[in-house]
């Protein structure tokens, strides 16, 4: 109700004081001004007093270190040199015009290109996608590079997750990738990367941003967002996987994040299903007691999600992901609400819960199955949840609202919440349930995390505070992961 009492506010106000002008005709302009200002309750300034004034300053109050806390973190396996530029201006400078939006799940020409983009850019959603032909990338790899505007960051998740760890000053951060000259000068000082995985070449990734309601001839963008696109195989072949298990034997993490299983996409089924068995099988060598979180990104094919969810899930602690691959991975599987093609605009919260509670429910760890999997890490543009099999995580209201926090900060670019940049745009109720009688909560953003309870399973929800005019939404998702464990202590295995 508070979000909406401003406008009733403002409109008595304006009544009050077209009263007073015709009772009191004469009253000079300053008077009149000065009676304004003084009444003037709304509509409030974006600050302290906001809602989401109130709620930033709920989760700074709610975000505590846990009791025991990660030293050693290692990350793999995937690594690039993400370019970053405006897909409108690039596809211009190709020449290419906005025709009929088609999704393509391996690019193969620019054409190919021009249709995907189009295809996502007018939905407003995030994709990834591997283009085919290796000169062809590299030309238009080399004509977005020098773009006025173009910049260069690190990229690939596993380097973006290892960055984002290295900003705390007290943790040894090991990072295995395909790490090259460019990519190697743009790391942290405080990532050590083993010089197995040092190459001669860059992996170079096209990070095509758009901003919301950004036009294209008829196209226009309901959301910010990028797409992405590459042609890499050094990751495509998860080629530092060995090194990477290899070297946390002498590294001894205590936390081992992985991420990359995307990139195999562009590789024939038989050697993915090779590579899958020997990423569980480095995973099983990992020391027990070690938590393991999988990073998933953007897939399109169904049979290499169906493998990973069979195969990977069980040997992993941990996951994180967002609602384009909680969907894909539910129809992939045959899980629940599968039968939904697409999420139509704000993911429906019952709907999402009642997919997580399933993957935690059936390849999640329990008595009868042989399964690490305890957590699960859910975020979409407006909320986030953090679902957890009871008796293996502690500190997960610091960790879901810490997560939430920095998709605010990075996309804005700011050190903290600056709530007149930020809006909350969640929906004001939910049903934490659509499969069963799930119960009704409504936000307050005096107290941001709300928690329910289902067979064993803890669910911790929070809206985001989402970044009116974001400068960068590339790393989103890998920040919000990294900051979530960063946050979350995980019980000693019983």
């Amino acid at each position: 109700m508070a979000l909406w009492r401003g406008s009733a506010y403002a409109g008595f106000l304006a009544l009050a004081v077209g009263c007073v002008l015709l009772l009191e005709p004469q009253l000079p302009g300053s008077a009149l001004r000065s009676l304004w200002s003084s009444l003037q309750l709304a509509p409030a300034p974006p600050g302290p007093g906001s809602p989401e004034g109130r709620l930033a300053a709920a989760w700074d109050a709610l975000i505590v270190r846990p009791a025991r806390r990660w030293r050693r973190v290692a990350v793999g396996v995937n690594a690039c040199v993400d370019v970053v530029l405006s897909g409108v201006k690039l596809l211009q400078a190709l020449s290419l015009n906005p025709g009929n939006g088609k999704d393509h799940s391996i690019l193969h020409s620019r054409t190919d290109l021009e249709e995907a983009f189009v295809h996502f850019m007018g939905k407003g959603a995030a994709a990834e996608r591997f283009f085919s032909d290796k000169e062809a990338f590299q030309d238009i790899a080399q004509m977005a590079s020098e773009l006025p505007g173009a910049q260069h960051y690190v990229g690939g998740n596993a380097a973006l997750i290892g960055q984002k760890f290295a900003a705390n000053s007290e943790l040894k951060v090991l990072l295995c990738g395909p790490v090259g000259p460019k990519l190697h000068e743009l790391l942290d000082d405080n990532v050590f990367v083993p010089p197995e995985s040092l190459q001669e070449m860059d992996e170079f990734h096209l990070i095509l941003e758009y901003q919301a309601g950004e036009e294209w001839g008829r196209l226009k963008a309901p959301h910010a967002n990028r797409f992405i696109f590459s042609h890499d195989l050094s990751n495509g072949a998860m080629n530092m996987l060995e090194v990477f298990v290899s070297s946390l034997e002498e590294f001894q993490p205590d936390l081992v994040v992985l991420s990359g299983l995307h990139m195999m996409e562009g590789q024939s089924k038989e050697l993915q299903r090779k590579r899958l068995l020997e990423v569980v099988t480095s995973i099983s060598d990992i020391p027990t007691g070690v938590p393991v979180h999988l990073e998933l990104a953007s897939m399109t094919n169904r049979e290499l999600m169906r493998s990973i969810v069979h195969q990977v899930f069980p040997a992993v602690t941990s996951l994180g992901l967002n609602e384009q691959e909680l969907l894909f991975l539910s129809q992939a599987a045959s899980g629940p609400h599968s039968s939904l093609s697409s999420w139509n605009g704000v993911p429906d919260v019952g709907m999402v819960s009642d997919i997580l509670f399933w993957i935690l429910k059936e390849h999640g760890r329990s008595k009868g199955r042989a399964s690490d999997l305890t957590r699960i890490h859910f975020h979409t543009l407006v909320y986030h949840i953090l679902a957890t099999i009871d008796g293996h995580w502690a500190n997960q209201l610091a960790a879901v609202a810490a997560g939430a926090r920095v998709a605010g900060t990075q996309a804005c670019a700011t050190e903290a919440i600056d709530a007149s940049r930020v809006s909350l745009r969640a929906p004001p109720e939910f049903m934490t349930s659509r499969s069963e009688a799930g119960a009704r909560i409504v936000i307050n953003p005096n107290e941001p995390v709300a928690e329910w309870h289902r067979e064993g399973i803890s669910f911790h929800f929070t809206p985001v505070l989402v970044c009116k005019d974001p400068i960068r939404t590339v790393g989103l998702g890998d920040a919000i992961s990294a900051e979530g464990l960063f946050y979350s202590e995980a019980r000693p295995h019983s």
